[in-house]
């Protein structure tokens, strides 16, 4: 029904989108026995956040990041600055340290999507998300090493390796539920006896 009326409207709606309004929500609702179709948990926002330490070193460094997470994301980033002065750290207030992005809508469809079926795959060794980084109210965080895991990052053009923290904020009031959301999302978590 909402894939017909995006579709009338001139709007494709996102592939995990559709499917969650098809097919997870139902699934969510049996697993829980919700009341209430409002009690489903959603996809709230997802954040992407990177740190450059070095930027307070270096000024150039902070738009090879701003660089990257427009690519990655498709929005333009909002540059972190320092709130306060260190002096071991060679920091002073208002400083560039990093950058970060909030995807709502369908451009965080469009971002989980994109993360759990071609970036996640991509990264070497990889044995699934840990499964204990949620912050007890079913938002999921987790970093990923290098940049290169997504598609959009030309690998030659790389001029130095970055990390990048993701939120995924959903309503889930439960880390079970934010759980089960994420795992019928498609995001690969680690099984508990591999673990063991």
């Amino acid at each position: 029904m909402a894939t017909t009326d995006a579709a009338v409207a001139g709007k494709i709606q996102p592939r995990l989108k559709a499917k969650y309004n098809a097919e997870i929500k139902k699934a969510m609702q049996e697993e829980f026995g919700y009341s209430n179709v409002m009690q489903i948990p959603g996809l709230v926002k997802v954040v992407v956040n990177t740190g450059v330490g070095e930027a307070a070193r270096d000024s150039k460094v902070i738009d090879g990041a701003v660089d990257d997470l427009t690519k990655i994301t498709g929005q333009k980033p909002i540059v972190t600055k320092a709130r306060k002065s260190i002096a071991q750290f060679k920091l002073r207030e208002g400083q560039a340290i990093g950058a970060h992005v909030t995807l709502r809508g369908d451009r965080a469809w469009e971002f989980i999507d994109r993360l759990v079926s071609l970036a996640l795959p991509r990264i070497r060794d990889f044995r699934g998300l840990s499964g204990k980084q949620f912050d007890g109210n079913g938002n999921y965080t987790f970093g990923l090493q290098e940049q290169s895991v997504f598609h959009e990052i030309d690998q030659d053009k790389i001029d130095r390796v970055r990390g990048f923290d993701i939120t995924v904020v959903t309503t889930a009031k439960t880390d079970d539920e934010g759980r089960a959301l994420l795992r019928h999302l498609g995001f690969p978590f680690a099984s508990e006896d591999a673990k063991a």
